[in-house]
């Protein structure tokens, strides 16, 4: 489980049961291996319907929130709608060629639910989305092995670098930029949590992460493994994850601690690429400091990757005001 005493939680918010296409688990199986994940909350996000959403109540507790959603699966991309009301549908059948996509998002929004594009570059028909980011509220940019054997896949690496040439843009905008999360997909057994975000929230309630995944509070964990703390400091000013450094005059220092990779490397972004990159110890844990470049007053973020080059973390911007 994720630090809940410090606000903290873990959860998987793409997952499918045999109410999917290709979905091989059931209800109570999908909570028993969230629970085995380590996860405190996860997505029920069926493919266009919400067959599961009156079953969740029997498998939830105190220790496991249930999210309701669903994979809108349409014609030139598919999104996940996540907080919907119980029994709602919304609409698939269209694709971006028919203008319609903002009025489905609208009304996701409307309820107070959260747009997620989902696995933006899947490599099979439908999967690739070809709908504008600026609709959205969130950027899946790591999505699960469920088509392959590899946790970390090409896709996964076109997303995160499409959403990291974003940010520099994004930060500047007062609409302000979007955060990136990171789910399963899971449809199949030993895959739930496979990646998973971690999230900062006032409560383990769905609007509360909600409000944290929308606000960025958040980084996407590969397994309940791995550890990430991710801070910016200048003078008397410390800001975590999804925050704002605000005008100061003392030198910037960014700094992040791991857990869980050995051998590992840890890096820096900002709006130039890669700045600073370090290795951890064979144990897995240590602590990595960088000075942060003056010229490069946007933002920073983290990447942490084992030894063979594939992700174990990967953190929401600091944005230096």
């Amino acid at each position: 489980m994720a630090d809940s005493e410090n606000g903290w939680y873990r959860g998987d918010c793409h997952v499918h049961s045999t109410c999917s296409h290709g979905g091989e688990l059931t209800p109570e199986r999908l909570a028993a291996e969230a629970r085995a994940a380590g996860l405190d909350f996860l997505a029920a996000t069926e493919h266009n319907n919400t067959d599961t959403h009156a079953t969740w109540s029997r498998y939830t507790g105190d220790d496991l929130l249930v999210i309701l959603g669903q994979e809108v699966t349409t014609r030139t991309g598919h999104w996940l709608a996540l907080g919907v009301s119980p029994g709602q549908v919304v609409d698939w059948r269209y694709g971006v060629q028919d203008g319609v996509i903002d009025r489905h998002l609208d009304e996701v929004r409307g309820g107070g639910g959260l747009c997620v594009a989902a696995h933006p570059h899947a490599p099979y028909d439908s999967g690739t989305f070809l709908y504008p980011y600026e609709g959205f509220d969130v950027v899946e940019v790591w999505n699960g092995p469920w088509s392959s054997d590899l946790p970390w896949q090409a896709d996964n690496e076109a997303a995160l670098a499409e959403w990291g040439r974003s940010l520099g843009t994004d930060s500047r905008r007062r609409a302000g930029w979007r955060p990136a999360m990171g789910n399963s997909d899971a449809h199949l057994s030993g895959q739930i949590g496979i990646p998973h975000t971690v999230v900062q929230a006032e409560e383990l309630s769905t609007d509360a992460v909600l409000a944290g995944i929308r606000a960025g509070r958040s980084w996407i964990a590969g397994s309940a493994a791995v550890e990430l703390s991710f801070e910016v400091s200048a003078g008397a000013q410390r800001v975590r994850i999804g925050g704002q450094l605000e005008h100061h005059d003392e030198p910037a220092v960014a700094r992040a601690r791991v857990s869980g990779v050995p051998s590992g490397t840890v890096s820096f972004h900002t709006g130039r690429g890669k700045a600073h990159v370090a290795s951890l110890p064979g144990a897995g844990a240590g602590e990595v400091k960088w000075r942060v470049d003056t010229a490069d007053p946007t933002f920073v973020r983290v990447e942490v990757r084992h030894p063979g080059g594939d992700m174990a973390a990967v953190s929401n911007p600091i944005i230096l005001g």
